[in-house]
């Protein structure tokens, strides 16, 4: 009988579209029950191409606050379709800066549904913990359930990020972001989801990495971060796929430089 790898291996990308919304490759076959970490495991080392479709507000988007540098989903690209030797593979990003789950809902079809993806990463709530925008966590929660399971039904994994730290003193309208992050948490333990803590990341492992000035190191602005942020974010998500190499240039390791003059 084939083990795991073996049976993804002969399968290919057009079984793995028969994964059903219960996790099941093939309905009624509990013995490849498998879960989100390990099918997109399983796309890194498949030889079709995958598409991965970021979406969210403006951190997601790269919109200003990088000045010039690459935004997370970049920096994603370049270590899937360059380091990792995928060139086929699509990065989509239809992030939309001052966006909200809300927003992503009422233009899902647009946004994500026409793409057809594999994968869809969401970083959403810097927003919805706006004031403003009267977004309760609960109705926060809702959107966000809604939204995975819209890309279920697409045969598509979600994947999640919570949103880096903000300063709050500077930004007291979303002084309430923690309890948006928190409701993240708890879909994704929930659900089995995968997902990047960025949130929590900033004020331990970035805070010691810092020592205490990681806002100042890694924000723009009181809410965005700038390219240095943006590295960081990248290099978590890294982790959390298991596909980080601190070699590797997108990584933080040394870039190869071939200067012959």
């Amino acid at each position: 009988m084939q083990n795991r790898r073996q049976f993804l291996g002969t399968i290919g990308w057009t079984g793995m579209a028969a994964l059903s919304t219960t996790g099941y490759l093939f309905a009624g076959t509990e013995r490849t029950s498998l879960s989100d970490a390990a099918l997109i495991a399983a796309m890194f080392k498949q030889r079709d191409p995958v598409k991965w479709l970021f979406t969210g507000d403006s951190i997601t988007q790269g919109a200003k606050h990088t000045h010039g540098m690459r935004a997370y989903p970049e920096i994603f690209a370049e270590r899937v379709r360059w380091e990792m030797g995928r060139p086929r593979d699509m990065m989509i990003n239809t992030a939309v800066s001052g966006n909200t789950t809300a927003d992503v809902k009422s233009d899902f079809e647009w946004r994500v549904g026409q793409y057809h993806p594999q994968v869809v990463f969401f970083m959403l709530g810097t927003n919805d913990a706006a004031i403003q925008k009267g977004i309760a966590p609960d109705t926060f929660k809702a959107n966000m359930t809604d939204l995975i399971e819209r890309v279920r039904k697409l045969h598509a994994i979600p994947v999640l990020l919570s949103p880096n730290r903000i300063v709050v003193s500077m930004a007291q309208e979303r002084a309430a972001l923690g309890d948006y992050v928190a409701v993240l948490g708890e879909l994704a333990a929930s659900q089995s989801l995968v997902y990047a803590d960025v949130w929590t990341a900033w004020d331990t492992e970035l805070q010691r990495k810092y020592k205490g000035r990681q806002n100042d190191r890694l924000l723009n602005d009181p809410l965005h971060p700038n390219g240095y942020g943006h590295q960081e974010i990248a290099g978590l998500l890294f982790r959390t796929l298991s596909v980080y190499n601190p070699d590797m240039p997108s990584c933080g390791g040394p870039y190869y430089e071939n200067k012959c003059w």
